[in-house]
């Protein structure tokens, strides 16, 4: 990693960990955006339907709103019992990891086996079995962007694999050989090349690789699906150093990964500036949307958000009253705050609710 990095990430970490212990209001504020933005992004970037909008009603309300895959809901639910186990288990330092924990996690994200279906060319169909919480029982690979197959590790390799791998993991901690962003890095990449099962793969890397993070109190990273192509390039540009042999990317050094831990670093300096600045606007007009700051100027705005927050089934007569405004001024903000996708409305009639989905900078919801 480079010097320069290493050294900016170190100083701000060191500042993070100056405001530590968080108060109680920042901390659940703070592990409010992260839930909602991890569990959405992770699986948007491997095809998950959901909007932002609807993985924040469903995780945080229990509610559907509009059409939803019934996959894609269950999903977005089992992932973030994953990302509780992964907390959990981080909170216990003295633990070490397992591939027991790795299977239970990739277990509870798939939740049961299942049948897949395809047609080959020439149009035989053929179908395999997808096994929840164990390894590979058939070869995977993926095509990249140049349209040539690149293999991962054999099932028969798998096992022995991933066994070095939790090996290597557990002493490279105990040994703190490299920062804790470094290790988790190269985890991940490690990881990626064995692709242990046969779907899920990288949901389970991009947890372990927060698993690490949080052990050694770091914070979490959400890799964005708008940065999807960033992400995979990173992981492309260490693979052509590594090379195509499935074993050696298993055993790759920190120098051979340093295209994909550059990356990592910066997302880790990223987070670490945005999580300090969350905690330090005191601004009202300032909010937090899927991993962006948003400045809302209009004072009555503002105050339409508080309501809403405190009351999301308020009616649109009750809130032209609270803003001495007139319904039709009420109703031309509220679609607003819809077409920019900071609301959400379920319900009909009489039982409608409107939910914001921006998370506040400051204590008690921007006041």
């Amino acid at each position: 990693m480079n010097v320069m990095r290493m050294g900016k990430i170190e100083e701000l970490y060191q500042e993070w960990q100056s405001v530590q212990p968080l108060k109680e209001e920042d901390a659940r504020r703070l592990n409010q955006k992260f839930m909602l933005e991890f569990n959405y992004n992770s699986n948007h970037i491997e095809g998950n339907t959901l909007t932002y909008g609807q993985t924040e009603l469903l995780l945080l309300f229990g509610r559907v709103v509009g059409e939803a895959n019934m996959k894609d809901l269950e999903e977005m639910k089992a992932h973030n019992v994953c990302l509780k186990m992964m907390q959990e288990e981080a909170g216990i330092k003295e633990k070490p990891l397992t591939e027991l924990f790795i299977r239970t996690l990739h277990q509870t994200m798939l939740r049961e086996d299942y049948t897949v279906y395809r047609q080959l060319p020439g149009g035989v169909n053929t179908s395999y079995v997808v096994h929840a919480g164990c390894y590979k029982t058939r070869p995977n690979s993926v095509i990249t962007p140049s349209g040539e197959r690149f293999e991962y590790a054999s099932p028969e390799e798998t096992p022995a694999l991933m066994a070095d791998l939790i090996a290597w993991y557990n002493q490279a901690e105990a040994e703190k050989s490299m920062s804790p962003v470094e290790l988790a890095a190269l985890f991940h990449y490690r990881y990626i090349r064995i692709h242990p099962f046969e779907d899920g793969n990288g949901r389970i890397a991009r947890l372990l690789m927060n698993y690490i993070l949080t052990k050694h109190d770091y914070p979490m990273l959400v890799i964005r699906s708008k940065a999807k192509k960033q992400y995979l390039d990173a992981l492309g540009k260490a693979d052509k150093i590594v090379g195509p042999v499935p074993s050696d990317g298993a055993h790759a050094t920190l120098e051979q990964a340093r295209d994909f831990v550059a990356y990592i670093s910066q997302q880790m300096e990223n987070t670490l500036e945005a999580n300090l600045r969350f905690l330090s606007e005191k601004a009202d007009s300032i909010w937090w949307f899927n991993g962006e700051f948003v400045t809302i100027k209009n004072e009555t705005v503002v105050k339409l958000i508080r309501l809403l927050k405190d009351n999301p089934s308020m009616t649109i007569p009750e809130m032209a009253k609270s803003l001495s405004i007139n319904p039709s001024a009420v109703q031309k903000h509220l679609k607003t705050l819809q077409d920019k996708g900071y609301m959400e409305r379920t319900g009909t009639n009489k039982n409608v609710h409107r939910n914001i989905l921006l998370v506040s900078t400051t204590q008690n919801g921007g006041r």
